[in-house]
């Protein structure tokens, strides 16, 4: 396992068990972002890094019973706390790491990450990852429940021009992953990015 691994799951692993009481309202921002993906029943979609799994079950709602759901994390402790929520009856837990997804080529309508794009330790690579698993013309939706100002000052840093959410730089990132840009959200209140996959 590489350092960005056991960073990343050290980071997570000690804050899983509050993780949901520290943002208690974050709900809707969640349901209203899966609403934009455009999900239809029946549809197939992965919460990468989904963490507690808190849009499970608008992902859930969004596919019907006929759907599949499934999260992926790499944290064991976060996967816990979202079993514990009882979000394993919304969708299949998997631990794993987004960088080598256990999914079929093309096997997937839809991809929703929230927050995962700062904790990628490759991200083009990783966004290619991501892409595999996704049909053509199927969509990839990266979501944070405040927008990158708000969370730059939760965090005590200052928002720079070389942040990887930047627009320019997410749509270049996003074009040389095979990905095409086709909104970009940044308001105090979320960050969410639509992007489609390419042919």
């Amino acid at each position: 396992m590489s350092d960005d691994h056991t960073h990343v799951q050290e980071f997570f692993g000690v804050r899983a068990a509050d993780w949901d009481l520290r943002f208690p309202d974050d709900g809707p921002a969640y349901a209203a972002a899966v609403a934009e993906i455009g999900l239809r029943e029946g549809g197939r979609v992965l919460d990468a890094g989904c963490g507690t799994g808190r849009a499970l079950p608008a992902l859930r709602a969004a596919v019907g019973p006929p759907g599949v759901v499934l999260g992926a994390d790499l944290t064991p402790e976060m996967l816990r706390e979202a079993a514990r929520a009882g979000r394993d009856r919304e969708g299949a837990l998997l631990l794993t790491d987004v960088a080598a997804l256990p999914l079929r080529s093309s096997s997937l309508d839809a991809v929703f990450a929230a927050g995962l794009i700062a904790h990628l330790p490759r991200p083009a690579e990783n966004l290619r990852e991501i892409r595999r698993v996704v049909r053509p013309g199927g969509v990839l939706a990266l979501f944070h429940p405040i927008g990158r100002a708000a969370l730059a000052a939760r965090q005590g840093r200052a928002l720079t021009p070389d942040d990887l959410r930047a627009e320019p730089n997410l749509r270049a990132l996003l074009t040389g992953a095979g990905w095409r840009m086709t909104s970009y959200a940044d308001e105090d209140t979320r960050f969410l990015v639509l992007a489609v996959r390419e042919a």
